[in-house]
């Protein structure tokens, strides 16, 4: 069975030194020694686990849905990700495109049915850190909006849909075209019906981005 080794390690002083990376390269191969597997290793030194853009990363996935592998293998959950969303979104994609994906630390093996229960209640706490995002979020607009403040020009999107987007920037850390993939993966509507781009993305921070300055200028004046 052809699988996937994934390695990454979050500063570029650990990717020269290697302890890290041949840490999980040996706990990685010691399971495929074990289990048969025939390993291609995907690398990302230097990159942080914030949100999934990270070239080989992206590579590797390219590559399974190709179907080129059976599935992806890490040696720590937070090599694969730090974030409940970005985990269930790919466990979701792998249970789609009918790949495996196997955690070492924490055990977790979709192909199990431990795994696939452990896949569902991922999904779960992933759909709560979503509407607690937005909820925090549009509270806070909401707050502007009782001071008078105006937030920024007539918006186009209503304020669950801002607050994502703000969420996704300010406390996940994506990037303009992340946020947008991230958008059009769950689904999130655009005003024309299409994909949602990194330009939109970036009009709505902007707007965010006026309205605060609004406000510390208010707060100024006023003091």
């Amino acid at each position: 069975m052809k699988m996937i080794g994934y390695l990454r390690v979050s500063t570029e002083e650990q990717a020269d030194d290697g302890n890290g990376l041949d840490a999980q390269r040996f706990a990685i191969q010691h399971e495929a020694d074990r289990c048969g597997w025939d390993l291609s290793w995907f690398v990302d030194p230097g990159y942080s686990a914030k949100d999934t853009n990270r070239p080989d990363l992206q590579r590797a996935l390219a590559a399974l849905q190709r179907r080129e592998y059976a599935g992806l293998v890490v040696a720590k959950l937070d090599r694969l990700s730090r974030s409940v969303i970005d985990f269930s979104g790919m466990v979701e994609l792998a249970q789609r495109r009918k790949w495996n994906l196997v955690v070492l630390d924490p055990r977790f093996d979709l192909s199990t049915p431990y795994g696939r229960a452990f896949a569902g209640m991922a999904a779960v706490w992933a759909q709560l850190e979503r509407e607690l995002i937005g909820q925090r979020t549009s509270e806070g607009l909401q707050a502007l909006k009782r001071r008078g403040v105006r937030l920024g020009r007539p918006r186009q999107y209503d304020d669950d849909v801002t607050a994502l987007v703000a969420e996704l920037r300010h406390e996940s850390g994506l990037s303009h075209r992340a946020i947008a993939a991230a958008l059009s993966t769950r689904g999130v509507p655009t005003v024309g019906g299409g994909p949602w781009r990194h330009s939109t993305v970036r009009r709505i921070l902007r707007g965010l981005a006026l309205d605060a300055e609004a406000v510390a200028a208010r707060e100024a004046g006023s003091g």
